[in-house]
């Protein structure tokens, strides 16, 4: 294993190139990768189990020859992508709270979907890299970014991002140091792109020149921080890729059963001489053409066929439930499938509660040293998580407690709890205008005091 001490000891260009090489070549070797590539796949519904699948037939000398002739339907699950996507939303879906307004102004609106891509990609990969670039977060993926790490501390030094737009086309690689920047790429041989600079650009304004960059500057730190997807620092397919495999495989079978029976089989009566590819062969034609050539003393007779599929049903729910359970993730559709009351939806989200945590945890330790890179002191940035909920029975729980809570509180709540917690303050402010001109109103109604009316004197006058 390559480490950040190793890169110290590189002493020119050509050595860092070829230092590059060699650390790019060690990163798609480790497990972390490969386990980051298998994962990637399940992440976009392609089951590379299933699809390298294959079914053969075997003739009487014991030979294999693939099976043509039978269904191999390939169908694939989309499980583990929607555990990530459940996962992530779960905990960043409404996202960062920070103490601080100008915290969350210095980051700007786009930072919130940068940091949901970038904890997408650590639940996949087992790890993603964020990059501080000037005024943004940018992500990197495992299968992108090969990290070089301190001996000592285990903190992360430096880094190679490589990446080509295709096959044929030249290897690009960029080698990010704490001191700057340096772009490389490789046609026939390595060669410089574009030398090193510093991270942050220093730009001045001319009428003449234009807007001109004339000097970089740099972090106080390495502005690479790596996003671990959870404490034990992998993918999270492992554990769950085989119970994937397993569903898929049963469902594939079940489909693959169904077509091959087409409610009928074959019986052949003085056929000994038929091998299993003979006899492909045969039913091939029945399905296709629905007559076949037969010799004068071989017999064939249809039967009707009842496929089982209860056990296999049966069987495809456990595997659904287990998945779930492996995952601590939340089945709606338990939930959904009846009235529950809060105390059962909240007991139905403890497991994906404790998942969030540790997920939380890994977020909490990022933005952490995220903040010291750019200099941003606030307090512990928090988190709302989205749950389904008994709307009714929570608002009535809260109407309760009535005599005991503000009025302004028991506005939000129940806002917050109908989905329109976003119109709260408008709401209590509207509702405060209309108490102060009920006040009003009523004052302006009392009867004046009475006043006597002077009698009028002989000559008309008051």
């Amino acid at each position: 294993m390559l480490t950040y001490q190793d890169f110290l000891q590189v002493t020119d260009e050509k050595q860092k190139m070829q230092f590059i090489q060699q650390l790019i070549q060690e990163h798609k070797t480790s497990e972390l990768y490969r386990n980051a590539v298998i994962a990637t796949e399940y992440d976009k519904q392609q089951n590379p189990t299933i699809e390298k699948y294959k079914k053969v037939l075997y003739k009487v000398t014991g030979e294999t020859v693939p099976d043509s002739y039978s269904a191999n339907w390939k169908t694939k699950s989309n499980y583990f992508h929607r555990f990530v996507l459940q996962w992530a939303q779960y905990v960043l879906g409404n996202g960062v709270k920070w103490k601080n307004e100008s915290t969350r102004n210095f980051f700007g609106n786009q930072f919130d979907y940068e940091l949901q891509d970038l904890a997408k990609k650590a639940l996949v990969g087992g790890v993603g890299f964020g990059f501080w670039n000037y005024d943004s977060l940018k992500t990197f993926t495992v299968l992108e970014f090969a990290p070089l790490y301190d001996e000592e501390n285990g903190a992360l030094m430096a880094g190679v991002r490589f990446w080509k737009l295709a096959e044929e086309k030249p290897l690009r690689a960029t080698l990010y140091e704490i001191d700057g920047i340096t772009d490389y790429i490789k046609r026939d041989d390595w060669g410089i792109l574009h030398t090193k600079h510093g991270y942050i650009p220093k730009s001045r304004t001319s009428k003449i020149d234009g807007t001109e960059i004339y000097d970089y500057e740099n972090y106080p730190s390495f502005p690479i921080v790596p996003l671990w997807g959870n404490a034990n620092h992998q993918s999270e397919i492992v554990g769950i890729r085989e119970q994937i495999d397993c569903y898929d495989f049963i469902k594939n079978g079940f489909a693959n059963d169904l077509d091959d029976a087409s409610l009928f089989y074959w019986t052949l009566q003085n056929a000994g001489g038929m091998d299993e590819l003979d006899l492909a062969e045969f039913i091939q034609r029945m399905k296709t053409v629905h007559a076949s050539n037969l010799d004068d003393n071989v017999t064939a007779e249809s039967h009707v066929v009842n496929v089982p599929h209860a056990n296999r049903e049966a069987l495809l729910d456990r595997l659904s439930r287990d998945l779930y359970q492996s995952a601590m993730a939340m089945n709606s559709e338990l939930i959904a499938s009846g009235a529950n009351t809060a105390t059962q939806i909240r007991a139905s989200y403890e497991p994906l509660n404790c998942k969030a945590d540790d997920i939380e945890y890994q977020i909490l330790a990022f933005l952490k040293k995220l903040m010291l890179i750019v200099g941003i002191k606030d307090e512990k940035p928090s988190f709302t998580r989205s749950v389904i909920i008994n709307a009714q029975e929570e608002i009535q729980n809260v109407l309760l407690a009535e005599n005991h809570l503000s009025s302004d509180y028991i506005t939000e709540k129940v806002l917050t709890l109908l989905g329109d917690g976003d119109k709260a303050e408008a709401v209590i402010r509207q509702l405060k205008i209309e108490r102060a001109n009920q006040i009003t109103g009523e004052q302006n109604e009392e009867p004046e005091p009475d006043r006597q009316t002077p009698e009028p004197n002989q000559e008309g006058n008051f």
